[in-house]
């Protein structure tokens, strides 16, 4: 971000109104890249403690970028956490908004003894999928109750 714009980053409950904007605005845009059947929108009550976390990035006082992580403890399988909801404003973008949240959202796994960090995006979003490779994301098929879409591009990453 710039130096005369710091960011800060605090958790963020995701029924908050301006969180419920910020997710609406990245309801639109997916809405109108991927049909329904495509779209894996997160309800608020997912992104909460105990089993979900859910952060924001404000530039002074406007929130222009938020993301949330989801707790998984499937039987016989490692635990991971769940990448979900990280949007951030067209005016926020390419300045390492989208980065900062996600570092944020890898140290809330790592903190709660998650070393698996896993999440679903679509293929119409080059800059999110450059951003996840570049953070070491790899590709991976379709997990928990995700089925294998075309249009989905499934990522994980060891912590």
């Amino acid at each position: 971000m710039t130096a005369d714009l710091p960011a800060r980053l605090a958790p963020l409950d995701p029924g908050h109104p301006d969180a419920q904007a910020l997710m609406a605005r990245s309801e639109a845009l997916m809405s109108a890249l991927y049909p329904s059947e495509s779209n894996h929108f997160e309800p608020a009550d997912g992104l909460r403690p105990p089993n979900g976390a859910f952060w924001g990035l404000w530039l002074g006082e406007t929130l222009v970028g938020c993301g949330g992580v989801k707790h998984h403890a499937p039987e016989g399988e490692p635990a991971y956490g769940e990448i979900k909801r990280v949007f951030v404003l067209d005016s926020a973008r390419g300045r390492g908004a989208a980065k900062q949240l996600m570092n944020q959202l890898e140290a809330e796994l790592m903190a709660r003894g998650v070393n698996l960090a896993r999440l679903e995006t679509g293929i119409h979003q080059p800059e999110a999928l450059g951003l996840y490779k570049h953070l070491g994301y790899v590709e991976r098929g379709p997990f928990g109750g995700y089925a294998l879409d075309p249009l989905s591009v499934f990522f994980e990453k060891a912590l």
